[in-house]
């Protein structure tokens, strides 16, 4: 018989919360969504910026919740547990789960890449054992701790994503997380709106070093400008290993012979001495990098890199972040490559490196850009910087999405931009007539700006022959 997550007691205990006519005993999924519940599911009535989840708790309990989380002054009618704070609530629920657990826990995070690292982790180590890692991108000040209140007691690996816009957000999740290895995956020109230089971004994210278990590991990308900055930082804090990965000779897992041909990635890993080929099936260097800090965290965590290499091989692209895609008739597809959900200038530089090895069956390649997000002061010259990027992928025809692209498009050839538009809403009736079968397109933005409204009438209006 499966253990529960929670029994009542033991929410009641870590919250510090009082039952309200609660007829369960056992909790065994968390939601702050009514819409999709686990079974016996506790609802979280979190606040969030647009929505409040108080409003949703009659919704919740008649959807199949068993209970629900509660701020004082939210507690009338049935199914309440009532604490003083709801997301207070749920962070005293992660901290229940991680303090009972015993596995091998670790906290990824880095200007670009801790998605596919954690995907990487997450495939290694489900063929070593159970294992429980973020789903989506839940890395932020809500997403982190519903993540661990749903760690399993019986979890033998934990792998949390952790992100930031802000000094000081890293730091607490960290703490709560209390992982056994923290990863960065690089630091880059990312949230300079509220940073202001790369020197602080780094700083940012060294904030991780600061929940790492006694006797932990740090994992850095070698290949970028501050790896000095950082392993500073974690020497200050008291780290006691650290593990250093990527193209860069001297590093401990080194990446060499890189290659990427149609969806497959090959390298050769250099670690003590010895060589192992990778094998996977997302191209370009960056992936080979994610891949490679996978290969290593796992190495600390005890699995061989044979067996790394192994499950590796079965890593994809996921939705929004380079998954490939052939809409409609076999013989002359439509080529969707879909990387909709994040953009910046290191991101969006490597995406069209990979674009530039796209073969389109028809001919034509198309690139949709939309604006990268939260760059501050150095919006407009890190926009207009794209544009060797764009001439280099053999793009034949460019779309571009938001004000700040009005910067590339003035840097690229009048004759490459087929069109401007301020927001996804307008460009998508053009974008859509513009393509054909036989096309290769990739869309490529920050979330925010909505280009996943276009994949999706994409897929409409081409999946189908």
């Amino acid at each position: 018989m499966t253990k529960a997550l929670f029994t009542l007691d033991a929410v009641l205990e870590a919250t510090g919360g009082r039952a309200q006519d609660v007829e369960a005993s056992e909790i065994n999924s968390i939601s702050i969504d009514s819409r999709e519940l686990g079974p016996d599911a506790l609802f979280v009535a979190i606040k969030g910026d647009r929505f409040d989840g108080h409003d949703f708790v009659d919704t919740a309990l008649a959807n199949g919740a068993v209970a629900a989380l509660v701020s004082e002054g939210n507690g009338k009618g049935k199914g309440r547990i009532v604490v003083q704070d709801a997301l207070g609530g749920l962070r005293d629920l992660a901290r229940a789960a991680r303090q009972r657990n015993r596995g091998f826990i670790v906290g990824v995070t880095g200007s670009v890449g801790k998605t596919t690292t954690k995907e990487a982790l997450r495939t290694i180590f489900e063929a070593a054992g159970q294992t429980h890692a973020s789903i989506k991108s839940f890395n932020n000040h809500w997403g982190v701790p519903l993540t661990l209140a749903r760690l399993p007691e019986s979890a033998q690996f934990g792998v949390f994503e952790m992100g930031m816009n802000a000094p000081d957000e890293i730091r607490p999740l960290s703490q709560m997380v209390r992982p056994h290895v923290a990863v960065i995956t690089a630091v880059a020109p990312v949230h300079l709106e509220g940073l202001g230089s790369t020197e602080a971004i780094a700083r940012a994210k060294a904030e991780i070093f600061d929940g790492l278990e006694p006797g932990g590991t740090a994992v850095l990308n070698a290949d970028h400008q501050h790896l000095t900055q950082l392993m500073d930082a974690a020497k200050a804090a008291g780290v006691a290993n650290i593990v250093t990965y990527g193209f860069s000779r001297g590093v401990d897992w080194q990446i060499l012979d890189a290659q990427s041909a149609g969806e497959q990635s090959f390298a050769t890993i250099q670690h003590a001495g010895e060589r192992f080929a990778m094998t996977f099936a997302i191209p370009g260097r960056h992936m080979l990098s994610n891949a490679t800090a996978a290969l290593a965290v796992a190495h600390l965590a005890g699995v061989s890199p044979e067996e790394g290499l192994r499950a590796l091989a079965g890593l994809r692209a996921q939705a929004g972040r380079g998954q490939r895609r052939p809409l409609g008739p076999a013989e002359k597809p439509l080529v969707l490559i879909n990387e909709s959900y994040n953009a910046n200038p290191v991101a969006v530089s490597a995406a069209l490196s990979v674009f530039a090895d796209v073969d389109a069956p028809g001919g034509r390649k198309v690139l949709v850009l939309g604006d990268m997000l939260e760059l501050g002061d150095q919006a407009e010259a890190l926009h207009a910087g794209l544009n060797e990027a764009v001439r280099a992928s053999g793009a034949t025809r460019v779309h571009l999405v938001g004000p700040h692209m009005a910067a590339l498009a003035a840097a690229l050839p009048a004759a490459l931009v087929a069109s401007h538009f301020r927001t996804a809403e307008e460009a998508e009736d053009v974008i859509i007539a513009d393509l054909a079968y036989g096309d290769a397109v990739m869309i490529k933005g920050s979330n925010g700006v909505g280009l996943s409204r276009i994949v999706n009438a994409l897929v409409a209006r081409f999946e189908h022959s």
